[in-house]
C-alpha cells in the first residue's frame, strides 16, 4: 500500500490519534475514546494531567522549534537543598541542584522522571513517533500517526545516549497500534519497574499497575480491583521494596474520587491506605510517613499522612500544589505548584521531630519555568550527604488500613493477566 502523506497534526498529540489520511476517522474514534476518558479522569481528580508547556500554536500546525530556555532558578539561602531533583520540561529531562540546573535530554519527547535507587540512572518515557497501519470491521487499512511510550533510561552524567528497555508498539495481525505505558518507577533492589499501562492489548483493559522485570525482560499485571474500569496511576515504592502505593481512580458523581492502596508486593494483595481523595502518594525516607495530593472541591493540597492514611499535617493550603516528592534527608518536601497556567517547582522546609513537624518556611526552586504538569518530580541524595538511617518498620507491624475500610488481601479483582 501506498503512503498517503501526513497532513499538519497538533502539536505534541500526546497519544498518537491524529489521522494522517481524511477517513480514518472512524477508525480513531473507536481507541480515542480511551484518551478521552484518561483525561476526564485527570479533570475529575483536580489534576494537571496533560497541561502542555510547549510555546507552539496548539490549535493549528506546529510552529517554528523553539529551543526550550533553562528553568529559572530561584535559590533563596533558606531553599538550599542536598543532592539533585529530575522534572521534565518542554519534553526534556532536567537534574537540578542547589547551585546548577542541566538538560538531561534533548529529544522534545520524553516525561515521567525518577532516579534509579543508586542514583546513576534517570528512568523516563519516551515517545516515539512513527506509523502504522489499522483495519477497522474489515475496511481497507489506514495509516495513523503513532506516537508510542517507551520506558527509557539515561545515565546521569549524560555521558551516553539514552537507552529503550521497553515499549508499547503492538503488531495485530498487519495491523500495528500501541498500548500506553506510564509513570515508570524502579524497586529499590533495581530490578523491578512498576508502571501503570493497559499491554498487552490496548483498548481491551484500563491503564492498570505493572510490574516489569528487568532480567526476564517480561511485564506482569498484578490481580487488582479497579473502579468502573477507571484504572490507576501513580505507583510508588516504599523504601524497603515491600509496599507499592497506587491510587485506584474511582468517581463520585461528576467527581472523582482517587483512592491511595498499599500493593503488599510478597502475596500479591491490595488493602485501602485513604478513603477518596488522595492521589500522587510520596514515601518518608524511614517509610513511616506518606505525601500526598489531596484534592477536594477547591483543588488540590499537599499533606502528609501516617501509615494508617490520617492526615497529620497540611504543607500546603493553596489549592494550587501538588505532586510532591519527599528529600531522602527527610527535612523537606518538593512539589509542583500552579500559577496561572505556569507550573514551578517549590520546596517546603519541615522543622520539628519525625511526625510532628511544621512547615518552617516555603520557597520556590524555580520562577515562571513551566515545568510538565503531568511529570512527578525525583530526588536523589548521595548517601554521604545523608543522615543515619532510620529503621524501616516491617510490613507486618506498621499499621493497618482506616476503619471501616476491607482488611489486607480484600481488594482483589478480577482480570489480571501477564504479557508474554
Amino acid at each position: 500500500m501506498t503512503r498517503r502523506p501526513a497532513g499538519p497534526k497538533p502539536d505534541r498529540d500526546p497519544y498518537g490519534l491524529g489521522p494522517i489520511a481524511t477517513h480514518v476517522g472512524p477508525i480513531a474514534a473507536a481507541v480515542v475514546l480511551i484518551a478521552i476518558g484518561a483525561a476526564t479522569l485527570g479533570l475529575m481528580n483536580g489534576q494537571i494531567p496533560f497541561l502542555k508547556t510547549s510555546s507552539n500554536n496548539t490549535t493549528g500546525p506546529p510552529g517554528p522549534a523553539i529551543t526550550p530556555a533553562p528553568p529559572t532558578v530561584v535559590l533563596p539561602e533558606p531553599a538550599a537543598f542536598k543532592g539533585s531533583i529530575v522534572y521534565a520540561k518542554a519534553g526534556n529531562i532536567w537534574i537540578q541542584t542547589t547551585d546548577n540546573v542541566r538538560q538531561l535530554t534533548t529529544s522534545g519527547n520524553d516525561s515521567m522522571p525518577s532516579f534509579s535507587p543508586d542514583g546513576k540512572w534517570v528512568y523516563f518515557i519516551r515517545i516515539q513517533e512513527g506509523t502504522g497501519l489499522y483495519s477497522l470491521n474489515g475496511a481497507r487499512r489506514a495509516w495513523y500517526d503513532l506516537e508510542t511510550p517507551q520506558v527509557s533510561r539515561v545515565l546521569v552524567d549524560g555521558s551516553a545516549a539514552p537507552e529503550v528497555l521497553f515499549g508499547g508498539r503492538l503488531r495485530v495481525g498487519n495491523s500495528t497500534w500501541f498500548s500506553w505505558i506510564r509513570q515508570p518507577v524502579v524497586s529499590p533492589d533495581g530490578k523491578t519497574i512498576a508502571v501503570v499501562s493497559d499491554a498487552p492489548a490496548s483498548g481491551q483493559s484500563a491503564v492498570v499497575l505493572q510490574l516489569y522485570d528487568i532480567a526476564k525482560k517480561k511485564l506482569t499485571t498484578p490481580n487488582l480491583a479497579q473502579s468502573s474500569k477507571l484504572g490507576h496511576q501513580d505507583p510508588a515504592w516504599r523504601p524497603d521494596g515491600q509496599w507499592i502505593l497506587y491510587v485506584k481512580n474511582g468517581r463520585n458523581g461528576a467527581r472523582g474520587a482517587p483512592q491511595i492502596m498499599r500493593y503488599v508486593v510478597a502475596t500479591g494483595k491490595a488493602a485501602p491506605l485513604t478513603g477518596p481523595g488522595y492521589l500522587a502518594p510520596a514515601w518518608s525516607p524511614d517509610g513511616r510517613y506518606i505525601a500526598a495530593t489531596s484534592t477536594d472541591n477547591f483543588g488540590t493540597d499537599v499533606v502528609i499522612l501516617d501509615l494508617k492514611g490520617s492526615e497529620i499535617l497540611r504543607v500546603t493550603a493553596d489549592a494550587h500544589s501538588f505532586s510532591p516528592v519527599w528529600s531522602p534527608t527527610g527535612d523537606s518536601i518538593a512539589f509542583l505548584h500552579l500559577a496561572g497556567q505556569i507550573v514551578d517547582l517549590d520546596l517546603a522546609r519541615l522543622d520539628g521531630s519525625s511526625g510532628n513537624w511544621k512547615v518552617k518556611e516555603t520557597v520556590p526552586l524555580t520562577q515562571v519555568s513551566g515545568l510538565d504538569g503531568a511529570s512527578r518530580p525525583g530526588w536523589f541524595v548521595p548517601a554521604s550527604d545523608l543522615p543515619p538511617p532510620t529503621p524501616v518498620p516491617s510490613a507486618a507491624t506498621s499499621g493497618s488500613a482506616p476503619a471501616g475500610s476491607a482488611p489486607a488481601g480484600s481488594d482483589g479483582g478480577s482480570g489480571g493477566s501477564t504479557a508474554p
